[in-house]
């Protein structure tokens, strides 16, 4: 959602009558001289939410945005069930989230699509009583920070990226009779329609060609229940650098799918598809309020020509929890590698391409503006690269699954510390992951057994520059330390016992009793701290 009814900034406008600014009733939408005809070739010019168009006095408190493209009319063609694709499509199911509204769609093989309406409306996400007043009236207004053609762009970008995208086409859907029961609620208005990543997608290039695209949900529950699965952190890191390009700040869990790919020794690795490209291009911060709250809110960041360095922890905290979860073992030079290969993919070429598909209403207002900005935000991705690494290396959590593991902490030289991470099966223990931590980059490393009998093996005194933690979790667990023999141990290790029968050998570390919070204890937990239990 753009904002929630329970945002601080809300109350303190109310407080002080600010909210008083934005209570005239919004203008009326314009409508099409004549009913389109549903034809193959047939078009029409529409804008996408005329309804934003303010006075002076309302843009200097509440910001100019994207007000102009809003009610830009634009030439689209006329969406038409029957011949979208071959053998015609069949509405399903309503859907959508506290913003978009959805339509799913099906054709005659069972392949799922997907209409997503261009206009939101975040007042859904209010109580009914509060829809209609003042509250709702600002909160629908804010519609217009986002871009109404933005994810348009995003598809042609990808590909040029090397990334996997959905392909969204801009129509138009009139008074069809095809639509059934959900004629009233989904006709004349834009749409965007695209696949929708899910399930069987071996006939599609932009997801991989994979026969197993997957809910986050999904996925997270099959990394935490079982080693076998991995997911591609690489791809992953591509993507969100991506993401940071384009101003892209709401990526949370349920932005994503996963193409899954059978790979070595019956294991499968997930490649990252994101999906729902409402916030990219956000531009929110060109009212006195909307700055304001911009303050408060660093999430909302606009899509300036300069990517705010200062602020990189700001546009990533929606997507934090799986950045932490899925990146911990990839190191600066992988950062550095990633971002050269990123930006040089994005040429000017590859961006002025991706451009061209606006529709030329828009290219004429927003080309020159996005030409600008998308080059010089590509030039700064290094940068922000080692800006992400440096947030996320701070403070590192290392998850296991509910299967067995070991994990073996020891010094690599007096400022590092090298942790390994290996799956236990009775045919003897692989090697997953093993990474090596520097005083100059982390201060606090933590390991979480989750389920499983684990084991800890901690050898000889890792540096005391890094504080160690060790959660065993759900299981048996084995917790063996080897500090020097007599001597007091220099490392800041605490081991934290839930008391659940783990055998503990630590010499001098020091133990403490704990009971383990839900989110630390097994893989439901892990859900949800990612918000998907």
């Amino acid at each position: 959602m753009l904002f929630s009814s329970s945002a601080p900034w809300l109350g303190a406008a109310l407080s002080s009558g600010l909210l008083l600014v934005s209570c005239s009733a919004p203008a009326q939408p314009t409508t099409t001289a004549r009913l389109p005809v549903i034809g193959p070739d047939s078009t029409v010019q529409v804008a996408a939410g005329p309804q934003y168009d303010r006075g002076a006095v309302h843009r200097f408190f509440w910001g100019t945005h994207y007000r102009e493209l809003w009610g830009l009319p634009v030439t689209v063609p006329v969406f038409n069930l029957r011949t979208a694709v071959p053998g015609g499509l069949t509405p399903i199911k309503e859907g959508g989230s506290f913003q978009t509204k959805n339509l799913r769609l099906t054709d005659r093989n069972g392949v799922q699509y997907v209409l997503r309406s261009v206009d939101k409306d975040a007042t859904r996400a209010l109580p009914e009583g509060l829809q209609a007043g003042a509250i709702g009236r600002v909160m629908k207004d804010q519609t217009s920070v986002i871009h109404p053609y933005g994810a348009y762009i995003v598809a042609p970008l990808a590909e040029s990226a090397g990334l996997y995208h959905t392909n969204p086409r801009l129509v138009y859907v009139a008074d069809d009779p095809a639509l059934g029961e959900f004629r009233q609620e989904f006709a004349h208005a834009l749409y965007l329609f695209e696949e929708r990543p899910e399930g069987d997608q071996s006939r599609v290039a932009s997801f991989g060609n994979s026969r197993q695209v997957e809910s986050s949900r999904k996925v997270f529950t099959n990394l935490m229940e079982s080693a076998r699965y991995q997911v591609d952190a690489r791809q992953y890191l591509r993507n969100r650098l991506f993401d940071m390009w384009l101003g892209d700040w709401s990526r949370r869990e349920d932005q994503w799918r996963w193409a899954g790919f059978p790979a070595a020794g019956g294991t499968t690795t997930y490649k990252a598809i994101p999906r729902d490209r409402d916030h990219a291009f956000f531009k929110f911060d060109d009212g006195l309020l909307t700055h304001m709250i911009g303050w408060v809110k660093s999430n909302y960041q606009s899509f300036h020509e300069k990517i705010r360095l200062a602020d990189v922890e700001g546009l990533n905290r929606a997507a934090r929890p799986m950045d932490k979860s899925l990146l911990p073992y990839l190191t600066r030079e992988d950062f550095r590698q990633v971002a050269d290969s990123l930006r040089n993919s994005l040429s000017d070429a590859a961006i002025a391409r991706a451009l061209a598909v606006w529709p030329p209403e828009v290219r004429a207002v927003s080309q020159a503006d996005f030409t600008r900005k998308l080059r010089a935000r590509r030039d700064q991705l290094p940068a922000v690269a080692d800006k992400f690494y440096a947030l996320l290396n701070r403070d590192v959590e290392l998850p296991g699954s509910d299967e067995a593991e070991r994990f073996v902490v020891e010094p690599a030289g007096p400022a590092a510390v090298r942790v390994q991470l290996y799956r236990l099966a009775p045919t003897g223990a692989t090697l997953l992951h093993q990474r090596t931590f520097t005083t100059a980059e982390t201060r606090s490393i933590k390991l979480f057994g989750l389920g499983g009998n684990d084991s800890f093996e901690i050898r000889g005194e890792p540096t005391a520059k890094i504080e160690l933690g060790i959660y065993d979790g759900a299981g048996e667990d084995l917790i063996e330390a080897t500090p020097a023999p007599g001597q007091r141990p220099a490392s800041r290790l605490t081991v934290y016992d839930s008391g659940d029968g783990n055998t503990l050998r630590v010499g001098k570390f020091k133990t403490e009793a704990y009971q383990p919070r839900a989110e630390e204890f097994d893989a439901a937990g892990w859900l949800l701290r990612h918000r998907l239990y």
